[in-house]
């Protein structure tokens, strides 16, 4: 299916949302959210990405990201999201833990039987949903609806008590776990 959303200049902000397959909540369990971190670091390292603005929820992620030049970001976001689905994905199964394990991995097989570009799971949905920021107000606007999701949503009282967002690096000034430009 055609999606409206494309990414444009990669030297301008993108607000990113990409999400799980039936918006199943996976990130409610730290160790899956470490893995997308590591993942960020990673891209940020080796990939080209220009990190300025992150947040893990539940079932989702926003970034707020352009590329270096000679990298664009629609590669980083495939690269991205292929790497953490697989190892979300062999971690789930290796964790004896994991009480919804069968459940949540019938359920990446159903989505990725019924798509071809998959060999078995889809964990991701297809889009990544970009949004290209072209002024000021746009990226405040992103910028504070990102870091208020975990407020919205009752996790927290403040965005920079979130561990897993960039609210710390913007509220507090202090550096939080994955290494930002600020914009």
């Amino acid at each position: 299916m055609a999606t409206r959303y494309r990414f444009g200049d990669n030297s301008l902000p993108h607000f990113i949302t990409f999400a799980v397959v039936n918006w199943i909540d996976v990130f409610n369990r730290e160790c899956y959210k470490e893995i997308v971190v590591e993942s960020l670091r990673f891209c940020i390292k080796e990939k080209g990405l220009n990190l300025h603005a992150w947040i893990i929820m539940s079932n989702h992620v926003h970034l707020i990201a352009t590329a270096k030049e000679g990298f664009e970001l629609v590669n980083i976001m495939r690269d991205l999201k292929k790497y953490t689905s697989k190892m979300i994905i062999a971690n789930m199964e290796a964790n004896v833990q994991e009480s919804r394990k069968n459940w949540m991995i019938w359920m990446f097989k159903r989505t990725g039987a019924k798509n071809s570009n998959n060999k078995v799971y889809q964990f991701w949905q297809q889009d990544n949903h970009p949004i290209e920021l072209s002024t000021n107000e746009m990226i405040q606007q992103r910028l504070n609806y990102l870091h208020e999701n975990p407020v919205q949503a009752g996790f927290v009282t403040d965005a920079q008590y979130y561990k897993y967002s960039s609210a710390i690096d913007y509220y507090e000034e202090r550096n939080g776990l994955v290494p930002i430009k600020f914009l």
